[in-house]
């Protein structure tokens, strides 16, 4: 699902594997950069709270992003993307993201945002590849 550049989403109502995401947030929490091993290699991530009017998402801030929030700051995010986990949608900034620092009025104080988050529809149970509902096949039908 994409959306206009120009429309800002409020955190609520972001929905996962959403593109080209606008949201304008407070920063709550800022974590330090750290590296994560994936299966394409080592990643340079850190994670983030950020809250409007309407409630907080989880960011994961990818690259050159991680570690660059600071707690209590305003920011404006053009281009970031959703994901979801456990039910929880997320979002993610990475280096096509833009985030500038914006005017402290646009958005509540820290105080004042809800503790509401988007929900994701939890996943219903899907195999991994090679796996069907009783067990590994290997092909072929045995015994007959």
């Amino acid at each position: 699902m994409s959306e206009n550049k120009s429309n800002k989403t409020s955190i609520i109502n972001l929905k996962p594997n959403q593109e080209e995401v606008h949201i304008t947030a407070r920063v709550l929490e800022a974590g330090p950069a750290r590296v994560i091993q994936t299966r394409k290699g080592p990643r340079t991530i850190s994670d983030a709270i950020l809250g409007d009017e309407t409630g907080r998402v989880k960011a994961t801030l990818w690259g050159r992003k991680a570690g660059t929030l600071e707690e209590g700051k305003v920011i404006d995010v053009k281009k970031a993307w959703t994901t979801s986990f456990r039910g929880q949608v997320q979002l993610n900034i990475g280096s096509s993201t833009e985030v500038i620092i914006v005017d402290d009025t646009e958005a509540p104080p820290a105080e004042e945002i809800p503790e509401e988050s988007p929900k994701a529809p939890m996943n219903t149970y899907q195999p991994r590849r090679g796996f069907k509902k009783g067990g590994f096949r290997r092909g072929g039908r045995r015994g007959f």
